[in-house]
């Protein structure tokens, strides 16, 4: 029965994440978690948390929804969307270090006429 009520806070949730309504979406979703969290719902609803807070602008929030998501269920499909999802996200994006400003050759003395 839990299952089932979860499957419906999921459908509802997902209803509104179609139609960018990502507030309501987050709603529904953690309750899922809160509530459902022995359901097999879970990694699905922690997966579109990641979504909804990356469409939000608060990544640091997609971070410790796909951190739990990656400690709980590693080997899930929902794990390797949420991983992809943050690898794609422009403020993740794994850059080099700047390289140091060459430094600048001394002058060359004047020479003088001899």
């Amino acid at each position: 029965m839990r299952d089932h009520l979860a499957g419906k806070e999921m459908e509802v949730g997902r209803f509104y994440e179609q139609r960018n309504q990502w507030l309501a979406a987050v709603t529904r979703f953690r309750s899922v978690i809160e509530e459902y969290q022995t359901t097999s719902h879970t990694p699905e609803a922690l997966m579109r948390l990641t979504e909804c807070y990356l469409a939000l602008g608060v990544p640091e929030e997609a971070r410790k929804s796909a951190a739990v998501l990656g400690a709980n269920y590693p080997g899930t499909k929902w794990y390797r969307r949420a991983y992809d999802l943050m690898q794609r996200h422009p403020g993740n994006a794994v850059t080099p270090a700047a390289a140091p400003a060459p430094t600048p050759a001394p002058a060359a003395a004047p020479k003088t006429g001899a």
